[in-house]
């Protein structure tokens, strides 16, 4: 066998930085096929790398390569965008097991900015936090095992950050560290574990190992708070 090439370049992060500052759609249309040379082909070909291990974990893992579902959408929707640029200069992959509701649910994602590479767990209540994961699952298992945060914590807080979102009066607040008490989980709206990583980690051929070794340390997080089983 060959040796392993890497999957993302300098080129992604170039891609994404003058994005950036040519948020435009006249620049965008022109830059079309770059895009899909640097981001779309370097993160399809991160999802099939990463496909079989993720499928292992678990079998009801998403993998098809849709937009939306695996892949972020880079255009934006203006009409809620306060700075009003059409396009997000970032891109990421996502993975999440079918959820029964019509709410969020938690998911393995990695996050690739001009400036940032991120890998990590997500879970966010959406518009209607009743109808959500949160609601529905975590909230439930948080009360009839309280010890879970505790050890969660213990095993993973020295190699990840994990902040959490309040919200009061329909203004999120951000919280550090880890929501340990139930009544903290009672007002959580949205919850991060993640490890930040440097710019020449995705750029080498190890980044997707790199990944599926951290998915598999945060899966047990989204199977708790997003999957019924």
């Amino acid at each position: 066998m060959g040796k392993a090439e890497p999957i993302f370049t300098r080129a992604t992060f170039q891609f994404f930085r003058d994005l950036a500052r040519n948020n435009r759609k006249v620049w965008m249309d022109a830059n079309r096929e770059r895009y899909h040379e640097t981001v779309v082909k370097p993160f399809r070909r991160l999802l099939e790398e990463l496909s079989p291990t993720m499928l292992k974990l678990d079998s009801r893992f998403d993998t098809m390569g849709r937009s939306g579902a695996n892949f972020s959408r880079i255009n934006r929707d203006i009409r809620f965008a306060k700075d009003k640029t059409p396009y997000r200069a970032q891109m990421y992959l996502k993975f999440s097991a079918p959820f029964p509701g019509e709410g969020e649910t938690g998911e393995l994602y990695t996050g690739i900015s001009a400036n940032s590479v991120t890998v990590g767990f997500r879970i966010y209540s959406g518009s209607k936090r009743k109808q959500s994961a949160l609601a529905l699952i975590a909230d439930p298992r948080v009360l009839e095992q309280p010890k879970w945060l505790a050890q969660q914590k213990k095993r993973l807080t020295r190699r990840y950050e994990s902040y959490w979102y309040s919200a009061a009066k329909g203004e999120w607040r951000e919280q550090k560290g880890w929501p340990d008490a139930a009544k903290d989980w009672g007002k959580l709206y949205a919850w991060i574990v993640r490890r930040k990583l440097k710019l020449a980690d995705a750029t080498r051929a190890t980044f997707p190992g790199d990944m599926a070794k951290i998915f598999r340390d945060l899966y047990p997080l989204l199977r708790f708070t997003s999957l019924s089983d």
